[in-house]
């Protein structure tokens, strides 16, 4: 893996015009293509500013390989987690050992808007009717007011995902923000090498058969050999809520 590039800066990437941030996203993509996901963090926090990075995180199945390395380059790190009022208790059990056990020192817990959900989800199934919009008011909209604050995120896509993830570059322009993935590179075996060697604790559902976790009502158990995410909005033709879809602004 090579090292972190010498000429990242410390200039804010939300105040670049367009074209310059098109062009500073292509290089830093170009930069870290073969960095480690501990170097590709690092870069993030040098290029953005800690203050200005967040790492978003569902405290899922594949979250914890993340958030270690995150706490590794730095625990202070800001952490976004979406509480969209419909998680298993497991996961939001998960997050609290993971903070505990990673010694995460900014995890900000951010949920639906009380207002939206009376106007437009008030006999809460709007999760059976209107999936897209449910995932609209309980996590796009969430984590757009979420990032204001920051200039650049972290995320914890795969290209073995598959689907639109399969060709997910390192670096990509969200709006006026910077995207980090840093473990686009990674299989999934090194995935389930990287929670070997750093002991960390799987999720609890991963037992019972769940290989990808949202939602209660939009998550099912996968079979033997289906996809990691074949599970989520199953029969639904969704594959994704919307967070890696809309640029957040």
């Amino acid at each position: 893996m090579s090292a972190a590039p010498s000429f990242l800066s410390q200039a804010s990437s939300a105040a670049s015009p367009p074209s310059r941030l098109a062009d500073e996203t292509a290089k830093l993509d170009r930069a870290l293509a073969d960095a480690s996901p501990a170097q590709i963090i690092a870069a993030a926090v040098k290029q953005v500013g800690r203050e200005r990075l967040a790492v978003v995180s569902s405290f899922g199945t594949e979250s914890a390989a993340l958030l270690k390395i995150a706490a590794d380059v730095d625990p202070a790190i800001p952490v976004v987690f979406l509480d969209t009022g419909w998680l298993f208790q497991e996961t939001l059990d998960y997050r609290d050992t993971l903070i505990d056990l990673l010694g995460l020192t900014d995890v900000r817990t951010i949920h639906p808007l009380a207002e939206t959900l009376a106007r437009e989800d008030k006999d809460r199934d709007l999760w059976f009717s209107n999936p897209d919009q449910c995932c609209f008011i309980r996590k796009v909209e969430p984590l757009a007011r979420a990032l204001a604050p920051f200039d650049g995120w972290i995320n914890g896509r795969k290209r073995f995902q598959g689907g639109d993830r399969a060709a997910l570059s390192v670096v990509e322009a969200d709006g006026e923000r910077l995207k980090f993935n840093p473990l686009a590179n990674v299989s999934q075996d090194e995935l389930k090498a990287l929670y070997a060697t750093m002991n960390l604790p799987p999720h609890p559902l991963t037992a019972s058969g769940f290989t990808s976790i949202g939602c209660m009502p939009c998550t099912t158990r996968t079979k033997p050999g289906e996809d990691p995410r074949a599970g989520r909005w199953r029969d639904r033709g969704k594959t994704e809520c919307g967070i890696h879809v809309t640029k957040v602004l």
